[in-house]
């Protein structure tokens, strides 16, 4: 079974792709922390989500935006320029989960004001 399970914030807004036969696939890079104080570190997963669902979720998928991801892993090779190996962590994505939220002015629409319960609320004297 090759199922990974993560959480994380995501490094820039998800984008939205189609492919020649028009099947919708959202991208998306989530940092994923690892170890504590000088020991942590930071991996990056490169996630794809085929389908409608990712079309359903793309205008939440905002750079910031916490998630839990779950789907499966593969690991890919390439070199750089300079002749160093380096490696991604690829992800077909199964599930997303929504977090949370960057900032607490985000995207949430203003409350209206609460209406009154009584209009007559106004007329007791005590």
């Amino acid at each position: 079974m090759n199922v990974w399970n993560f959480t994380g914030n995501l490094g820039r807004d998800a984008e939205m792709r189609y492919t020649a036969k028009g099947e919708p696939a959202l991208s998306f890079s989530v940092a994923v922390k690892a170890g504590y104080g000088q020991h942590e570190k930071t991996s990056w997963a490169r996630c794809t989500l085929w389908g409608k669902r990712g079309e359903s979720v793309a205008p939440y998928l905002v750079k910031g935006a916490l998630v839990g991801v779950s789907g499966e892993l593969a690991q890919t090779k390439f070199t750089t320029k300079d002749g160093v190996d380096q490696y991604n962590l690829d992800v077909r994505v199964n599930d997303v989960t929504l977090l949370g939220k960057k900032s607490a002015e985000s995207t949430e629409a203003p409350q209206a004001p609460a209406a009154k319960l009584n209009p007559h609320d106004d007329d007791i004297p005590f």
